[in-house]
């Protein structure tokens, strides 16, 4: 290995490793230090790729479980088998991983295991867990460091019985019951999985909503539509503490505007309260990298930090936290180095939050619009009336469209319901291309298709669906 080279790269989660791979297709010198001995950071080892092997498998199982047989398919006794699910998840994630370190041997990266600190601008040291430092120089070096879980005071995390989404994806039993604290995407995922193998759920978040930011309109129902799967939701009410013993896990909760508080006993607690960027240790401050007040870096329009030849992306600076808003910037970062163009619209980034219904969201909610002061049109249409819906036993929610009331540009997107988070891609492309509502509804889609219900919510615009 080198210890010179045109990009250093820290971290190689999704941003990293894809900026890795870039930046060595346009003949820039690249390593990636990484300190988990596996690549592919947080989201492919304990975040997207095994939470979504755990997802399926258990959406399986529920099947199993009984709808199967209102379609004719009966099968004899039921069991879990949580051990070898466990198993197949981690094949899943192992075999993606080495995937990665296939793609950086075929591109010529060289992959440093070990903790990065910055000593200088343009030198790095990497400290393996084993073994001496070594310091490596760059002619630019990339922080892609991404995120953690955020912690909630007086909650200890053991990851055993008050859990983080890492140890909630290790469990080797199915909790009797389940609070997830936070209603947001991860907690509702990782809710869904545990309530299809048979644990009660209890939501505790502090608004008085949940998956705050997304539309009011799909919040409302998506929770119904959760409830009914028995999930249990206490919201405006915070939990001040936790006490665990060998029983499991007493809670304190409190109504969030303040009240008589009360206690909540569960097997096992997930604290999903959101995350925050991971860019302590790094050495920063020491080189003067400036960050916003929530603990963001800062950065220009280029990616680079106040600090001239050290760059961020993904979670470490402003925008979705989104393992593919992070490649987008990795991407655009690395381009812009090698004297291009690169630019990420944070408003085109799609939101997907994979429960079943899946919820799918892209551009503005009607919140956002009302507060703008935008004029606009709606068209909804429920995949009730959509005829693959019906055909396929999945007749659960429905698409949403945003125009503007002059124009008729799409403005957002809000979908719940089967493969939502695929169906949703459709209208990131046609926004991306300023279509408008017409565009989408004189574009003529294959029968009989999910993406039926997009065209029918489109003609909703302008008021003139076919099927409803």
């Amino acid at each position: 290995m080198a210890d010179s080279y045109d990009l250093i790269i820290i971290g190689a989660g999704p941003g990293g490793y894809v900026a890795a791979i870039r930046a060595a297709q346009l003949g820039m010198t690249v390593a990636c230090v990484e300190k988990r001995p596996r690549l592919g950071g947080t989201c492919l080892n304990v975040g997207c790729i095994p939470s979504k092997a755990l997802l399926h498998s258990s959406e399986k199982y529920h099947e199993a479980s009984g709808h199967l047989s209102e379609v004719g398919i009966e099968i004899g006794q039921l069991k879990l088998n949580l051990k070898k699910m466990q198993a197949n998840k981690a094949d899943v994630v192992d075999n993606l991983t080495k995937g990665i370190a296939f793609l950086f041997k075929k591109n010529k990266i060289d992959h440093l295991e070990g903790t990065a600190t910055i000593k200088a601008v343009g030198e790095v040291s990497v400290k393996p867990e084993k073994g001496k430092a070594k310091t490596i120089t760059g002619e630019r070096i990339l922080i892609a460091t991404g995120s953690e879980s955020m912690p909630l005071p007086g909650l200890k995390i053991d990851e055993k019985q008050v859990v983080t989404s890492t140890g909630a994806l290790e469990l080797t039993k199915v909790p009797k019951h389940l609070v997830v604290v936070g209603g947001g995407a991860i907690g509702l995922e990782l809710g869904s999985v545990w309530a299809r193998l048979g644990s009660k759920v209890t939501v505790v978040e502090f608004l008085d909503r949940i998956v705050p930011g997304m539309d009011g309109e799909i919040a409302k129902k998506f929770q119904r539509v959760l409830a009914k799967q028995g999930f249990t939701f206490k919201l405006s009410n915070k939990v001040t503490g936790a006490k665990a013993a060998k029983s499991g896990v007493t809670l304190t909760v409190e109504p969030a505007a303040g009240g008589k508080p009360e206690t909540m006993k569960a097997d096992t607690v997930l604290v999903s309260i959101g995350r925050r960027p991971h860019t302590t240790g790094l050495g920063l401050d020491r080189v003067g990298v400036e960050f916003d007040e929530r603990g963001f870096i800062k950065v220009d329009e280029d990616f680079e930090t106040s600090v001239p030849g050290i760059f961020a992306i993904g979670d470490a600076i402003p925008g979705p936290m989104l393992a593919h808003k992070a490649e987008e910037d990795g991407v655009a970062c690395v381009e812009i180095m090698a004297g291009g163009t690169g630019h990420v619209d944070y408003n085109l980034v799609p939101g997907i939050v994979y429960t079943q219904p899946e919820v799918a969201v892209i551009g503005k909610t009607e919140e956002q619009l009302k507060e703008a002061g935008t004029a606009y049109k709606t068209g909804n249409f429920p995949f009730m009336a959509n005829s693959r819906a019906r055909s396929v036993g999945d007749t659960e929610g429905f698409v949403k469209i945003l125009a503007d009331a002059t124009t008729d540009k799409v403005l957002g997107v809000h979908i719940m319901g089967r493969d939502a988070g695929t169906v949703i891609h459709e209208c990131a492309t046609a926004m991306a291309f300023g279509a408008s509502a017409e565009d989408i509804a004189r574009t003529c889609h294959g029968h009989p298709t999910l993406n039926e219900a997009v065209k029918e919510a489109a003609l909703a615009v302008d008021k003139r669906a076919i099927h409803i």
